[in-house]
């Protein structure tokens, strides 16, 4: 975009023209980094240094040095900043509508009213207009990855087959796992000095947790993956939800104990197994429901869309027969062919916001319209049973653990394509 390039010149020169007595410190602010046509600012930089700082203090972790830290905050900012603006130029868009319910239900989750969150934000010196753009930007990035990634994976039957097949050697479904890992990344297009520099750097990593040092800390002192800053935890998971090129080295780990180099082609890893838990779940408690959704859009609006539901409620509530109504106004095509069946659902299939009123709701109740990252729906919950563990189920969990793992995979790639084919200039600092 020519006129925002232009407009980064003028910055520039502003910078370098005016005389340092005149600046205000605010004005001294300066860009660190351009992203294509957007740009690192040095206050950007030093808050997030300063709110890593802060929680790193509060988990009593080991202080990386600050050319380290500085690296990794400023590799996360140059990554956001090329998704916030792919998201721009394909139109996907956060409403403040979207926002509000996001903060409300924030503040909600921690048992506070909004002007509650707000005095905690400020005793942590934590604006509350930023906060709210940075929740705008973590939303924006998430409906990017469901159009960009998610929505593009597929799982095949045979898959399903094979994850059911390999699961069944002992180790069950519900198996969970609590790791860590470090990766030393190779370049896309790295050449054999990268390759070189890249096994040094895993070897050093190694041979330094072979000497007895923390994993969390050489993982934040090391690492390359996005997240290093957790000290390489990647919390729990079942085995079939773990990365694929990890799950070998997952198997045979005693708890506590970390694997040897593993190659792949991101680069080099090092997985921990910090712990392992069980339990059969024997019953799930599921849901059947149907809805029906109005998504605003140019035509309609957040207030129209609000209305005409509304107005839909009332008909079934006089008696008109729910299924004709969502098979002729419900935007979400798949299930109103079906009348708005949306069939059996267990726990933490459907969206938080949809979930939460469903299972709120009583059987044969409408409900008031709600939104969701989807638009504004009213849900009738007709039926609720505990269901034993039949293959259908083991099918189900199978296929959501492949889903997770090849998302999480696809996401790691797909970062890194955004990240390789971006324009993307360090301004070197005095």
């Amino acid at each position: 975009m020519p006129v925002k390039r232009h407009l980064i010149l003028i910055c520039v020169l502003v910078t370098l023209l005016c005389p340092v007595g005149w600046l205000s410190a605010d004005e001294l602010d300066r860009i660190i980094a351009v992203v294509d046509d957007d740009v690192v600012m040095r206050s950007e930089l030093d808050s997030m240094m300063d709110r890593v700082r802060g929680e790193l203090r509060e988990k009593g972790a080991q202080m990386p040095p600050t050319e380290v830290l500085e690296r990794q905050i400023m590799d996360r900012l140059i990554l956001e900043k090329i998704q916030a603006q792919l998201a721009v130029q394909i139109g996907v868009q956060v409403t403040e509508e979207n926002l509000d319910m996001a903060i409300g239900d924030i503040a909600k989750r921690n048992n506070l009213d909004i002007e509650q969150f707000k005095a905690i934000l400020r005793s942590e010196n934590y604006d509350f207009d930023r906060f709210r753009e940075d929740i705008r930007q973590e939303i924006l990035i998430s409906k990017l990855r469901r159009e960009e990634v998610d929505s593009r994976i597929q799982v095949t039957d045979r898959e399903i087959a094979n994850e059911l097949k390999t699961i069944g050697d002992g180790t069950t479904t519900d198996d969970e796992y609590h790791i860590a890992h470090i990766l030393i990344e190779i370049p896309t297009y790295a050449d054999d000095a990268d390759r070189r520099a890249a096994s040094g750097k895993a070897e050093l990593a190694w041979s330094r947790l072979q000497e007895g040092a923390d994993f969390g800390d050489v993982a934040l002192n090391m690492s390359d993956a996005s997240d290093a800053l957790e000290k390489g935890d990647l919390g729990w998971r079942k085995l079939a939800e773990t990365p694929s090129v990890f799950v070998d080295a997952v198997r045979k780990l005693e708890v506590g104990g970390h694997s040897n180099l593993i190659k792949s082609s991101n680069g080099y890893h090092i997985v921990k197994l910090l712990e392992v838990r069980g339990g059969k779940q024997v019953m799930v408690e599921q849901t059947k429901v149907r809805h029906i959704l109005i998504t605003p859009n140019e035509l309609v609006d957040e207030g129209a869309a609000i209305e005409r539901l509304s107005q839909l409620r009332l008909r079934l509530e006089s008696g008109d027969d729910f299924a004709s109504i969502a098979r002729t106004h419900s935007d979400d095509r798949g299930s109103a062919l079906q009348g708005g069946d949306l069939g059996w659902t267990s726990p933490g299939q459907m969206v938080p916001e949809f979930e939460e009123v469903m299972n709120a709701t009583e059987i044969n109740q409408l409900s008031e319209p709600f939104r969701s990252e989807f638009g504004w729906h009213i849900l009738q919950v007709l039926d609720r049973r505990s269901y034993d563990g039949t293959d259908e189920v083991r099918r189900a969990k199978a296929r959501e653990a492949i889903l997770a793992r090849k998302r999480e995979e696809a996401y790691q790639e797909w970062q890194r394509r955004l990240r390789d084919e971006a324009y993307v200039e360090i301004r070197v600092e005095d």
